[in-house]
């Protein structure tokens, strides 16, 4: 998946958070795609239909006629559309606005912490922010029920649903692959998610007949790569900022070798 997107440098519309919107641009450009983060619907159809992906992202949530019309042209042309659905459960607003997108089939992949994904499945959710509730953690003890209900969301959407945190569980409503490890460092830095939702999007659009085992590439990409960059600061005894730098670096010098798969499929 890395060779071929490096090969293909697939172009990625993002319509993303204002606040990360820079270094979802550069995590793309570092995997080896080429970025483009038009948000004006009067230009989106045009620039979607020259792209081979489209992200978006919740944060960007006063551009939804944007997302809409550009989603509109990235299903008629087949295009894998990913969504980040930041803080979904904090607003009627940005929480309408991704079921509208569900409901009419314009996702391919979703993206989001625990709580996000719980909101957009009707459950209980985060109210407040963007970051997940630390009662709806995943682990051992509750991984075989959470990926139950993961399954039967994505078949319900007809999506790919990445569930990150400590461990992240991606399923299509008939695998499911889990991967542990990564830094608490990316828990440090803004836009870590966006960064990930970006990669999700930059991979797809390199394979969008393989959306499950691209999806899966880019949550083990994000882990590895966070491990790299965690490791590098703490030997310089570097900060956040650092580590951010760091973690794009890891990035654009990764090669498929350097990859350890520890997914775990269940």
């Amino acid at each position: 998946m890395i060779e071929r997107t490096v090969s293909c440098r697939p172009m990625t519309h993002c319509i993303t958070n204002p606040v990360t919107v820079n270094d979802c641009a550069n995590i793309i450009l570092a995997a080896g795609g080429t970025a483009i983060m038009a948000q004006d619907e009067r230009e989106v159809e045009e620039i979607t239909a020259h792209a081979s992906s489209l992200v978006l992202n919740m944060g960007a949530v006063r551009a939804q006629e944007a997302m809409l019309r550009a989603a509109g042209t990235a299903k008629k042309l087949g295009h894998p559309v990913v969504l980040d659905p930041v803080a979904a459960g904090a607003s009627h607003l940005r929480g309408d606005m991704c079921a509208k997108l569900l409901a009419e089939g314009l996702v391919s992949v979703i993206r989001g912490n625990v709580s996000e994904i719980r909101a957009l499945a009707g459950g209980t959710g985060q109210e407040s922010g963007v970051e997940a509730d630390l009662s709806d953690r995943i682990d051992e003890d509750n991984l075989a029920e959470s990926a139950a209900w993961l399954r039967d969301f994505a078949h319900r959407t007809g999506t790919v649903v990445l569930l990150t945190g400590a461990m992240d569980v991606i399923t299509d409503g008939k695998r499911t692959a889990v991967l542990c490890g990564g830094s608490e460092l990316l828990r440090r830095i803004t836009g870590a998610g966006c960064m990930l939702t970006s990669l999700a999007g930059v991979y797809c659009g390199a394979a969008p007949d393989r959306l499950f085992e691209a999806t899966v590439t880019a949550s083990e990409v994000m882990k590895h790569c966070g491990e790299i960059a965690e490791a590098r600061v703490r030997k310089e005894m570097e900060g956040t900022a650092s580590f951010r730098t760091r973690l794009i670096d890891a990035v654009s010098l990764l090669s498929a070798d350097e990859l350890t798969s520890r997914i775990r499929l269940i």
